[in-house]
């Protein structure tokens, strides 16, 4: 198989964006919110090419303390984003969001990187830091999903428990339907980045079941660690 990865250049990667230049040409013309979609286009391009500089400093430094800080940032980052939806008592909700995203994705992310992958050294930030991510960012739009249907669910009347079974289940359709469809409908990114490098599809089949089962463990855990730990916040607010 091919090892070497076909390097994109400048004017290549311009190329990519004339798909994004005619959706904005559609949402000016028929009188949509063009500018947070210009917004977001500016802001997805300046945040991965910043953050392609700071992993490249990451990875040369080899430092436990730098890795666990990078990952600090990640999850408060999610945390606060998570909320995104929620106007009342945010700050409150914030830290139930940070420390069930902490626990739930870190203990999946604990597990993989040193039972099923086994890194050495333990920290290795080409293995932790995008692993980590891809947790942390499922973990953050279980939580978002669950925190948005649990508020609006309260604001109905539900009685709670009715409530939490109703958020943790639409927290969990968009994961189980990505189950449903990895393989037969889409190569998730893990596989598809492996292929496109050289690497044995079965290597990244192997790989993707891994991320597969880390994904659905991480929401599971930080959604009903959320759930069990903002109770009586949810309640009050009712």
């Amino acid at each position: 198989m091919n090892e070497s990865l076909q390097i994109i250049s400048p004017l290549n990667l311009a190329v990519a964006f004339i798909p994004v230049l005619i959706v904005l040409v559609i949402l000016y013309r028929w009188s949509l919110n063009v500018g947070n979609a210009v917004y977001s286009v500016i802001r997805m391009l300046v945040q991965l090419l910043l953050v392609g500089y700071i992993l490249t400093t990451v990875f040369r430094a080899e430092s436990a303390w730098l890795v666990m800080a990078v990952m600090l940032v990640m999850v408060t980052a999610a945390s606060w984003i998570a909320l995104g939806s929620i106007k009342e008592n945010r700050i409150a909700l914030f830290r139930y969001v940070f420390w069930s995203i902490l626990c739930g994705g870190g203990a999946t992310l604990l597990l993989v990187t040193q039972g099923v992958i086994s890194l050495e050294p333990w920290f290795e930030p080409q293995y932790m830091i995008p692993l980590a991510g891809m947790i942390f960012a499922n973990s953050m739009n279980s939580v978002s999903l669950a925190a948005e249907r649990l508020h609006a669910e309260l604001e109905r009347d539900v009685p709670y428990a009715q409530a939490r079974t109703i958020a943790f289940n639409a927290a969990f359709i968009p994961v189980v339907n990505s189950l449903f469809a990895v393989g037969l409908v889409a190569l998730p990114g893990m596989m598809t980045g492996q292929i496109l490098s050289g690497v044995s599809p079965i290597i990244a089949a192997h790989y993707q079941i891994v991320v597969m089962c880390m994904i659905f463990g991480s929401a599971g855990l930080s959604t009903a660690y959320f759930l069990s730990l903002s109770k009586r916040t949810f309640i009050q607010q009712k």
